[in-house]
Protein backbone atom coordinates (compact mmCIF):
# COMPACT_ATOMS: atom_id res chain seq x y z
CA UNK A 1 0.00 0.00 0.00
CA UNK A 2 1.32 3.44 -0.92
CA UNK A 3 2.16 5.91 1.85
CA UNK A 4 1.31 9.15 0.03
CA UNK A 5 -2.00 10.82 0.81
CA UNK A 6 -3.23 14.06 -0.70
CA UNK A 7 -4.43 16.95 1.44
CA UNK A 8 -7.98 15.95 0.42
CA UNK A 9 -7.85 12.36 1.69
CA UNK A 10 -10.29 13.03 4.55
CA UNK A 11 -12.76 14.70 2.16
CA UNK A 12 -12.67 11.59 -0.06
CA UNK A 13 -13.18 9.28 2.93
CA UNK A 14 -16.17 11.32 4.11
CA UNK A 15 -17.66 11.09 0.61
CA UNK A 16 -17.41 7.28 0.68
CA UNK A 17 -14.62 6.92 -1.88
CA UNK A 18 -12.99 3.59 -2.57
CA UNK A 19 -9.24 4.03 -2.97
CA UNK A 20 -6.52 2.62 -5.20
CA UNK A 21 -2.76 3.01 -5.45
CA UNK A 22 -1.76 5.26 -8.36
CA UNK A 23 1.80 6.44 -8.85
CA UNK A 24 2.53 5.72 -5.18
CA UNK A 25 -0.51 7.68 -3.97
CA UNK A 26 -3.76 6.56 -2.36
CA UNK A 27 -6.30 8.07 -4.76
CA UNK A 28 -10.10 7.85 -4.98
CA UNK A 29 -11.03 5.26 -7.63
CA UNK A 30 -14.73 6.10 -7.45
CA UNK A 31 -17.27 7.43 -4.95
CA UNK A 32 -20.55 5.69 -5.74
CA UNK A 33 -20.76 4.88 -9.46
CA UNK A 34 -17.93 5.33 -11.94
CA UNK A 35 -20.52 5.38 -14.75
CA UNK A 36 -22.46 8.18 -13.06
CA UNK A 37 -19.20 10.10 -12.59
CA UNK A 38 -18.27 9.62 -16.26
CA UNK A 39 -21.68 10.83 -17.47
CA UNK A 40 -21.62 13.77 -15.05
CA UNK A 41 -18.42 15.05 -16.69
CA UNK A 42 -19.85 14.63 -20.20
CA UNK A 43 -23.21 16.26 -19.32
CA UNK A 44 -22.58 18.56 -16.32
CA UNK A 45 -19.35 18.53 -14.27
CA UNK A 46 -17.02 16.38 -12.21
CA UNK A 47 -14.65 17.41 -9.41
CA UNK A 48 -11.24 15.71 -9.44
CA UNK A 49 -8.37 15.62 -6.96
CA UNK A 50 -5.16 15.73 -9.03
CA UNK A 51 -2.86 16.55 -6.14
CA UNK A 52 -0.68 13.54 -6.95
CA UNK A 53 0.63 15.45 -9.98
CA UNK A 54 3.95 17.27 -9.72
CA UNK A 55 4.65 21.01 -9.79
CA UNK A 56 8.15 22.24 -10.63
CA UNK A 57 8.98 25.94 -10.99
CA UNK A 58 11.76 26.86 -13.40
CA UNK A 59 12.92 30.47 -13.09
CA UNK A 60 15.87 32.66 -13.99
CA UNK A 61 17.35 34.51 -16.97
CA UNK A 62 17.94 31.26 -18.89
CA UNK A 63 14.56 29.65 -18.09
CA UNK A 64 13.31 29.66 -21.70
CA UNK A 65 16.62 28.50 -23.21
CA UNK A 66 16.94 25.82 -20.53
CA UNK A 67 13.50 24.34 -21.21
CA UNK A 68 14.22 24.41 -24.95
CA UNK A 69 17.19 22.16 -24.11
CA UNK A 70 15.51 19.99 -21.48
CA UNK A 71 12.25 19.30 -23.39
CA UNK A 72 11.56 18.41 -27.04
CA UNK A 73 9.28 21.39 -27.76
CA UNK A 74 10.10 25.05 -28.27
CA UNK A 75 9.11 26.40 -24.86
CA UNK A 76 10.68 29.79 -25.59
CA UNK A 77 7.93 30.37 -28.17
CA UNK A 78 5.11 30.28 -25.58
CA UNK A 79 3.59 33.65 -24.78
CA UNK A 80 3.34 34.64 -21.12
CA UNK A 81 0.02 33.31 -19.81
CA UNK A 82 -0.07 30.39 -22.26
CA UNK A 83 0.77 26.71 -21.85
CA UNK A 84 2.31 23.98 -24.00
CA UNK A 85 2.11 20.19 -24.00
CA UNK A 86 5.55 18.64 -24.37
CA UNK A 87 7.75 15.63 -23.63
CA UNK A 88 10.91 15.11 -21.66
CA UNK A 89 12.92 12.40 -23.40
CA UNK A 90 16.10 10.46 -22.76
CA UNK A 91 19.10 10.56 -25.08
CA UNK A 92 17.64 7.63 -27.06
CA UNK A 93 14.40 9.49 -27.73
CA UNK A 94 12.38 7.42 -25.24
CA UNK A 95 9.69 9.30 -23.33
CA UNK A 96 10.51 9.94 -19.65
CA UNK A 97 7.20 11.78 -19.25
CA UNK A 98 4.64 13.93 -21.00
CA UNK A 99 3.94 17.21 -19.25
CA UNK A 100 2.39 20.65 -19.48
CA UNK A 101 4.45 23.82 -19.02
CA UNK A 102 2.86 27.17 -18.18
CA UNK A 103 4.78 30.38 -18.88
CA UNK A 104 3.99 32.68 -15.98
CA UNK A 105 6.57 35.42 -16.77
CA UNK A 106 9.37 35.99 -19.27
CA UNK A 107 11.75 34.14 -16.96
CA UNK A 108 9.37 31.85 -15.03
CA UNK A 109 7.60 28.60 -15.96
CA UNK A 110 5.53 26.04 -14.08
CA UNK A 111 6.24 22.49 -15.31
CA UNK A 112 3.63 19.85 -14.39
CA UNK A 113 4.76 16.19 -14.64
CA UNK A 114 2.67 13.09 -13.99
CA UNK A 115 2.23 11.58 -10.53
CA UNK A 116 4.59 8.60 -10.64
CA UNK A 117 7.18 10.59 -12.61
CA UNK A 118 7.25 13.81 -10.59
CA UNK A 119 10.49 13.01 -8.74
CA UNK A 120 12.14 11.54 -11.84
CA UNK A 121 11.30 14.62 -13.91
CA UNK A 122 12.41 16.99 -11.16
CA UNK A 123 15.74 15.14 -10.86
CA UNK A 124 16.22 15.15 -14.65
CA UNK A 125 15.54 18.89 -14.83
CA UNK A 126 18.00 19.58 -12.00
CA UNK A 127 20.67 17.53 -13.79
CA UNK A 128 20.04 19.22 -17.14
CA UNK A 129 20.17 22.68 -15.52
CA UNK A 130 23.97 22.52 -15.27
CA UNK A 131 25.43 25.46 -17.20
CA UNK A 132 22.16 27.42 -17.28
CA UNK A 133 21.31 30.41 -15.08
CA UNK A 134 18.11 28.89 -13.69
CA UNK A 135 16.57 27.74 -10.42
CA UNK A 136 14.60 24.48 -10.45
CA UNK A 137 12.24 24.26 -7.47
CA UNK A 138 10.02 21.22 -6.86
CA UNK A 139 6.97 22.38 -4.88
CA UNK A 140 4.91 19.21 -5.42
CA UNK A 141 4.85 18.30 -1.73
CA UNK A 142 3.13 21.53 -0.66
CA UNK A 143 0.83 22.00 -3.66
CA UNK A 144 -2.62 20.55 -4.31
CA UNK A 145 -4.37 20.49 -7.68
CA UNK A 146 -8.14 20.39 -8.10
CA UNK A 147 -9.92 20.09 -11.46
CA UNK A 148 -13.48 20.94 -12.45
CA UNK A 149 -14.29 19.30 -15.78
CA UNK A 150 -17.45 19.39 -17.87
CA UNK A 151 -19.89 21.69 -19.72
CA UNK A 152 -20.97 23.51 -16.53
CA UNK A 153 -17.40 24.01 -15.21
CA UNK A 154 -17.26 27.69 -16.19
CA UNK A 155 -20.60 28.50 -14.56
CA UNK A 156 -19.41 26.84 -11.33
CA UNK A 157 -16.14 28.82 -11.28
CA UNK A 158 -17.99 32.09 -11.83
CA UNK A 159 -19.83 31.58 -8.54
CA UNK A 160 -16.54 31.64 -6.62
CA UNK A 161 -14.65 34.33 -8.56
CA UNK A 162 -15.40 38.02 -7.82
CA UNK A 163 -17.62 39.70 -10.42
CA UNK A 164 -14.81 42.03 -11.51
CA UNK A 165 -12.75 38.97 -12.47
CA UNK A 166 -15.47 37.06 -14.35
CA UNK A 167 -14.06 38.12 -17.70
CA UNK A 168 -10.68 36.61 -16.78
CA UNK A 169 -12.47 33.25 -16.54
CA UNK A 170 -14.80 33.56 -19.54
CA UNK A 171 -12.02 34.88 -21.81
CA UNK A 172 -9.43 32.31 -20.70
CA UNK A 173 -8.43 30.26 -23.74
CA UNK A 174 -7.63 26.55 -23.90
CA UNK A 175 -4.03 25.88 -22.78
CA UNK A 176 -3.73 29.13 -20.87
CA UNK A 177 -3.65 30.17 -17.22
CA UNK A 178 -4.43 33.25 -15.15
CA UNK A 179 -4.35 34.27 -11.48
CA UNK A 180 -7.77 34.91 -9.99
CA UNK A 181 -9.30 35.13 -6.53
CA UNK A 182 -11.16 31.90 -5.74
CA UNK A 183 -12.82 31.36 -2.38
CA UNK A 184 -10.98 34.46 -1.17
CA UNK A 185 -7.48 33.24 -2.17
CA UNK A 186 -5.32 34.36 -5.11
CA UNK A 187 -4.76 31.13 -7.06
CA UNK A 188 -3.52 29.98 -10.44
CA UNK A 189 -6.39 28.89 -12.70
CA UNK A 190 -5.58 26.89 -15.85
CA UNK A 191 -7.87 25.79 -18.67
CA UNK A 192 -6.46 22.51 -19.94
CA UNK A 193 -7.87 19.13 -18.90
CA UNK A 194 -7.68 15.42 -19.56
CA UNK A 195 -11.29 14.46 -20.23
CA UNK A 196 -12.15 15.81 -23.67
CA UNK A 197 -14.45 18.41 -22.07
CA UNK A 198 -14.03 22.06 -21.19
CA UNK A 199 -12.62 22.44 -17.72
CA UNK A 200 -10.26 24.10 -15.29
CA UNK A 201 -7.44 23.17 -12.94
CA UNK A 202 -6.74 25.14 -9.78
CA UNK A 203 -3.32 25.12 -8.08
CA UNK A 204 -3.75 25.66 -4.36
CA UNK A 205 -1.52 25.37 -1.25
CA UNK A 206 -2.24 22.16 0.68
CA UNK A 207 -3.54 24.13 3.68
CA UNK A 208 -6.31 25.70 1.57
CA UNK A 209 -7.21 22.61 -0.47
CA UNK A 210 -10.01 21.21 1.71
CA UNK A 211 -11.75 24.58 1.93
CA UNK A 212 -11.60 25.02 -1.84
CA UNK A 213 -12.90 21.47 -2.45
CA UNK A 214 -15.92 22.09 -0.21
CA UNK A 215 -16.57 25.52 -1.75
CA UNK A 216 -16.53 24.02 -5.26
CA UNK A 217 -18.96 21.25 -4.26
CA UNK A 218 -21.31 23.87 -2.79
CA UNK A 219 -21.02 26.12 -5.86
CA UNK A 220 -21.71 23.13 -8.11
CA UNK A 221 -24.90 21.98 -6.38
CA UNK A 222 -27.16 23.58 -8.96
CA UNK A 223 -24.92 22.57 -11.86
CA UNK A 224 -24.82 18.79 -11.56
CA UNK A 225 -21.31 18.69 -10.07
CA UNK A 226 -20.24 15.49 -8.31
CA UNK A 227 -16.80 14.27 -7.17
CA UNK A 228 -15.19 11.89 -9.66
CA UNK A 229 -12.38 9.38 -9.26
CA UNK A 230 -9.64 7.77 -11.33
CA UNK A 231 -11.97 5.22 -12.94
CA UNK A 232 -14.03 7.95 -14.61
CA UNK A 233 -10.91 9.93 -15.44
CA UNK A 234 -9.51 6.90 -17.25
CA UNK A 235 -12.65 6.16 -19.28
CA UNK A 236 -12.99 9.86 -20.16
CA UNK A 237 -9.39 10.26 -21.33
CA UNK A 238 -9.58 7.02 -23.33
CA UNK A 239 -12.65 8.24 -25.23
CA UNK A 240 -10.76 11.50 -25.89
CA UNK A 241 -7.77 9.53 -27.25
CA UNK A 242 -5.38 10.98 -24.66
CA UNK A 243 -2.32 8.87 -23.79
CA UNK A 244 -1.58 7.71 -20.25
CA UNK A 245 2.02 7.40 -19.11
CA UNK A 246 2.73 3.76 -18.29
CA UNK A 247 0.15 2.60 -20.85
CA UNK A 248 0.67 4.42 -24.17
CA UNK A 249 3.88 6.23 -23.19
CA UNK A 250 7.14 4.95 -21.70
CA UNK A 251 10.91 5.12 -22.13
CA UNK A 252 10.55 2.29 -24.67
CA UNK A 253 8.30 4.41 -26.90
CA UNK A 254 9.24 7.39 -29.08
CA UNK A 255 7.12 10.41 -29.97
CA UNK A 256 6.64 9.40 -33.61
CA UNK A 257 5.28 5.94 -32.81
CA UNK A 258 2.97 7.49 -30.19
CA UNK A 259 1.52 9.94 -32.73
CA UNK A 260 3.19 12.86 -30.92
CA UNK A 261 5.60 13.83 -33.69
CA UNK A 262 4.19 17.40 -33.89
CA UNK A 263 5.25 17.93 -30.26
CA UNK A 264 8.93 17.51 -31.26
CA UNK A 265 10.55 20.69 -32.58
CA UNK A 266 13.46 19.61 -34.75
CA UNK A 267 13.27 23.10 -36.31
CA UNK A 268 14.39 24.91 -33.13
CA UNK A 269 17.94 26.17 -33.37
CA UNK A 270 19.10 24.93 -29.99
CA UNK A 271 20.21 21.44 -29.13
CA UNK A 272 17.95 19.37 -26.87
CA UNK A 273 18.21 16.05 -25.09
CA UNK A 274 17.19 13.33 -27.55
CA UNK A 275 17.54 15.50 -30.69
CA UNK A 276 20.03 13.25 -32.46
CA UNK A 277 18.04 10.07 -31.78
CA UNK A 278 14.68 11.62 -32.69
CA UNK A 279 16.12 13.08 -35.92
CA UNK A 280 17.31 9.61 -36.91
CA UNK A 281 13.99 8.00 -35.91
CA UNK A 282 12.04 10.50 -38.01
CA UNK A 283 14.37 10.04 -40.98
CA UNK A 284 13.98 6.25 -40.74
CA UNK A 285 10.20 6.62 -40.63
CA UNK A 286 9.67 4.80 -37.35
CA UNK A 287 6.05 5.32 -36.39
CA UNK A 288 5.07 6.38 -39.90
CA UNK A 289 6.46 3.80 -42.32
CA UNK A 290 8.38 1.42 -40.07
CA UNK A 291 7.88 -0.25 -36.72
CA UNK A 292 4.63 0.20 -34.79
CA UNK A 293 2.14 3.01 -34.43
CA UNK A 294 -0.48 3.92 -31.83
CA UNK A 295 -4.01 3.50 -33.19
CA UNK A 296 -7.59 3.50 -32.01
CA UNK A 297 -9.59 0.26 -32.07
CA UNK A 298 -13.38 0.17 -32.22
CA UNK A 299 -15.05 -3.03 -31.07
CA UNK A 300 -17.58 -4.47 -33.48
CA UNK A 301 -19.14 -6.68 -30.77
CA UNK A 302 -19.85 -6.33 -27.04
CA UNK A 303 -16.66 -7.58 -25.37
CA UNK A 304 -13.92 -5.07 -24.57
CA UNK A 305 -10.18 -5.34 -25.13
CA UNK A 306 -7.93 -4.66 -22.14
CA UNK A 307 -4.31 -3.59 -21.67
CA UNK A 308 -1.73 -6.18 -22.77
CA UNK A 309 -4.19 -8.18 -24.90
CA UNK A 310 -2.64 -9.33 -28.19
CA UNK A 311 -3.68 -7.79 -31.51
CA UNK A 312 -3.73 -10.22 -34.43
CA UNK A 313 -4.09 -10.15 -38.21
CA UNK A 314 -4.98 -13.44 -39.88
CA UNK A 315 -3.81 -15.22 -36.73
CA UNK A 316 -0.39 -13.52 -36.62
CA UNK A 317 0.66 -11.21 -33.77
CA UNK A 318 0.85 -7.59 -34.99
CA UNK A 319 0.62 -5.59 -31.75
CA UNK A 320 -0.66 -5.11 -28.22
CA UNK A 321 -3.50 -3.21 -26.58
CA UNK A 322 -2.35 -0.44 -24.21
CA UNK A 323 -5.76 0.69 -22.85
CA UNK A 324 -9.29 -0.58 -23.45
CA UNK A 325 -12.80 -0.72 -22.01
CA UNK A 326 -16.44 -0.23 -22.96
CA UNK A 327 -17.16 3.41 -23.84
CA UNK A 328 -19.97 4.77 -21.61
CA UNK A 329 -20.58 7.67 -24.01
CA UNK A 330 -20.48 5.82 -27.32
CA UNK A 331 -21.92 2.48 -26.29
CA UNK A 332 -19.29 0.22 -27.82
CA UNK A 333 -15.82 -1.04 -26.78
CA UNK A 334 -12.83 1.21 -27.52
CA UNK A 335 -9.11 0.63 -27.13
CA UNK A 336 -5.72 2.05 -28.00
CA UNK A 337 -2.98 -0.26 -29.24
CA UNK A 338 0.42 -0.30 -30.86
CA UNK A 339 0.20 -2.22 -34.13
CA UNK A 340 2.57 -2.84 -37.03
CA UNK A 341 2.41 0.18 -39.32
CA UNK A 342 1.22 -1.82 -42.35
CA UNK A 343 -1.98 -2.62 -40.43
CA UNK A 344 -2.52 0.87 -38.96
CA UNK A 345 -4.76 2.44 -41.62
CA UNK A 346 -8.27 3.39 -40.45
CA UNK A 347 -10.78 0.88 -41.72
CA UNK A 348 -8.43 -2.10 -41.27
CA UNK A 349 -10.09 -5.01 -39.49
CA UNK A 350 -7.88 -6.76 -36.94
CA UNK A 351 -8.61 -9.23 -34.14
CA UNK A 352 -7.93 -8.95 -30.44
CA UNK A 353 -7.32 -12.07 -28.40
CA UNK A 354 -9.96 -11.74 -25.66
CA UNK A 355 -8.74 -14.42 -23.26
CA UNK A 356 -8.46 -17.14 -25.89
CA UNK A 357 -11.15 -15.96 -28.30
CA UNK A 358 -10.20 -13.68 -31.21
CA UNK A 359 -12.81 -11.00 -31.88
CA UNK A 360 -12.85 -8.35 -34.63
CA UNK A 361 -11.95 -4.70 -34.03
CA UNK A 362 -11.75 -1.88 -36.57
CA UNK A 363 -8.76 0.48 -36.68
CA UNK A 364 -10.10 4.05 -36.36
CA UNK A 365 -8.59 7.52 -36.12
CA UNK A 366 -8.23 9.03 -32.64
CA UNK A 367 -9.98 10.51 -30.72
CA UNK A 368 -13.08 8.34 -30.38
CA UNK A 369 -15.05 11.23 -28.88
CA UNK A 370 -14.93 14.97 -29.59
CA UNK A 371 -17.14 17.45 -27.73
CA UNK A 372 -19.46 19.79 -29.60
CA UNK A 373 -18.18 23.34 -29.08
Amino acid sequence: MSENYTALYEQHKKAGASFTDFGGWQMPLKYESELAEHHAVRNAAGLFDLSHMGEVWVSGPDAAAFLDYALVGKLSAIAVGKAKYSLICNADGGIIDDLISYRRAEDKYLVVPNAGNAKVVSAALLKRAAGFDVVVEDVSAETSLIAVQGPTAEAILLQLVPAEQHELVTELKYYAAVEVSINGEDLLLARTGYTGEDGFEIYVPNVDAAGLWEALLEAGEGHGLIPAGLAARDSLRLEAGMPLYGNELSQHVNAYAAGLGPVVSLAKESDFVGREALTAIKAAGVGSTLGQKLVGLKGTRRRAARAHYSVLKDGSLIGEVTSGQPSPTLGYPVAMAYVDVEHSEPGTIVEVDLRGKAEPFEVVALPFYKRQK
